[in-house]
């Protein structure tokens, strides 16, 4: 009872000297509410001061809450303070660039960011209101920044919000300029962020210059680019942002480009923090793309097309028979490094560990360099080398980088663009995008991929469940032998078992508290008989995962339409 007592003094008193450097008087109330109810709110306030949020290399993200393990303005202050003194450190120049999406807080944290710039006696610039992520990053490179930051927590749940750094050419790279951080950048911007000392002590300037929408112009300038001119562009498309930010942008790339303006889902047109038609903010999730499915059926549109609430995923439905059936990020990954190969461009085509081999087996056919990488665009983005620039890139989580030079990272906006050129081309042949998917499986084999994904809420499961699969690896799979087992500790917590026509990749999600296996299945068709092969490949990987779930001691999960 002393010992408890003991720990809970010692938290209590953290979260005093918290209380009294937090400069947000909302949040040091929040605080107060919960001191007030010791010892009933123990395990809270212990939560809130498990430590602080580590700056990686997805930069921060958490729940919207006051303490150093929340997102909040004291701990944006840090960040933006040690990001700062980063910066100056290594000899950066330029301005800062920061942008945000519409979750609670994200204007606030934008503000304050560019406040701390400005007392740093740097230059800010911050983007005219609430804009996809791809606007950023494109931002970066256009206006020379240093640096970029981008305040959004993509398709976590509403009450999180985030904070990611990306580099300018100075301190990035050619291939980096305009990118999300690699090691060391963020173990060298987390030491600085430790070395803040009290927030009183940073100083706060002017929350630095507002940009105009010529940056948003010419970001939509840009983006049309990436569609050839001339071709078709009878096509009806149904689309929504997701209580996103997405919809302006996009209904704007796509009239320039000469596309009939989008039909959008009329309650997730508007940005709302509250995300309150879905009950998961992410497309890849049961049930986010109903009302989506639903107007394409009413408008009989061709296709239908989300972003997700920062815009730089984006989903793909597409109608199969008499319903309608979401692409897997795979299978609209290769129907657009198709696409492009088939307009000659050239270069390299890459995507990552996790993502179908499919992309590995065309370029071989093609004559066409292929590069692999760890999860994450910040990877992918680097995976050319002075000879051979990238060209295109994408990981299965629906997210797809058509134009390097445009923006450096994923972008939903101009993914949408190069879908509605890709379909409507096959549509005025009397054909769609599933009748280029059969053609790619007839020459290629059927590339089953799918997932096993467990939400956790203690991560302990998921270090046990990493730990079970190291200790006792499978030797067989299918009834096939295992011929190859890869740990890539300590570069990467990740597993890879592959037999002669499957493979597994475990890995715990870099965003979000998952465990997450990829599964993929290679079956021949035979005699031109693509539906059999690919019912055969279904049934394969319904198998693999179970096999999956329990060799990591997991329960399985929901089957991905």
């Amino acid at each position: 009872m002393a010992a408890e007592n003991t720990d809970l003094d010692t938290i209590r008193e953290r979260a005093e000297r918290w209380l009294a450097d937090d400069p947000d008087p909302t949040s040091r109330a929040e605080l107060r509410a919960v001191l007030d109810r010791l010892p009933a709110s123990a395990p809270e306030l212990a939560d809130r001061f498990s430590g602080p949020l580590t700056f990686g290399t997805a930069g921060l993200r958490g729940p919207l809450r006051a303490g150093p393990n929340g997102m909040n303005l004291a701990v944006v202050t840090q960040a933006a303070a040690g990001l700062v003194a980063w910066l100056a450190a290594q000899g950066g120049t330029g301005p800062l660039v920061i942008g945000y999406d519409a979750r609670r807080g994200s204007r606030e944290f934008a503000e304050r960011t560019a406040q701390v710039a400005t007392g740093a006696g740097r230059a800010a610039l911050l983007l005219p209101r609430p804009l996809p992520t791809p606007v950023l990053a494109y931002a970066v490179r256009h206006l020379s920044a240093v640096a970029g930051v981008m305040v959004t927590a993509s398709h976590n749940p509403p009450q999180d919000n985030g904070y990611k750094v990306y580099l300018g050419a100075e301190l990035g790279g050619e291939l980096g300029a305009g990118a999300q951080i690699v090691p060391p950048a963020d173990a060298g911007i987390e030491a600085a962020i430790r070395a803040v000392g009290p927030l009183a002590q940073v100083p706060l300037g002017p929350a630095g210059q507002v940009l105009g929408d010529d940056l948003v112009a010419a970001y939509v300038a840009r983006a049309v680019e990436v569609v050839a001119p001339g071709g078709p562009r009878d096509l009806s498309v149904a689309y929504t942002p997701l209580h996103g930010v997405g919809a302006a942008v996009l209904t704007a790339a796509f009239a320039a480009a000469g596309f009939p303006v989008p039909g959008v889902v009329p309650d997730q047109a508007e940005p709302d923090p509250d995300f309150p038609t879905v009950s998961f903010p992410n497309p890849e999730e049961p049930g986010a793309v109903d009302r989506l499915v639903a107007l394409a059926e009413r408008t009989d549109a061709d296709l239908a097309i989300a972003n997700d609430p920062d815009a730089d995923r984006c989903a793909v439905a597409v109608r199969e028979g008499s319903g309608w059936r979401m692409l897997r990020g795979d299978e609209v990954g290769v129907l657009l490094a198709d696409h492009l190969m088939r307009r000659g461009v050239s270069g390299l085509y890459a995507t990552t560990i996790v993502s179908s081999s499919l992309l590995r087996a065309i370029c071989a056919a093609r004559g066409l360099p292929y590069g692999e990488t760890l999860t994450g665009f910040k990877w992918i983005v680097r995976a050319g080398n002075g000879s051979t620039s990238l060209v295109f890139g994408y990981e299965e989580a629906l997210g797809y980088c058509v134009a390097p030079d445009h923006v450096r990272d994923k972008d939903g906006i101009t993914a949408a663009l190069t879908v509605a050129e890709l379909a409507a081309g096959l549509k005025a042949q009397g054909r769609t995008l599933s009748d280029r998917l059969d053609e790619l499986a007839a020459e290629f084999g059927v590339h089953h991929t799918d997932q096993l994904s467990v939400r956790v809420d203690d991560l302990r499961l998921i270090t046990d469940a990493m730990a079970r699969i190291r200790a006792a690896t499978p030797t067989s799979l299918l009834g096939q032998p295992v011929t190859e087992a890869q740990d890539l500790l300590p570069d990467a917590d990740v597993v890879i078992l592959r037999t002669g026509a499957a493979r597994v990749v475990i890995r715990p999600s870099g965003t979000e508290p998952k465990l997450k296996a990829y599964l993929e299945v290679v079956e021949p068709v035979t005699d031109g008989d693509i539906a059999a092969a690919r019912t055969r490949a279904t049934a394969a990987v319904s198998a693999l995962r179970t096999e999956t779930a329990a060799a990591l001691g997991m329960p399985d999960s929901p089957r991905r339409s």
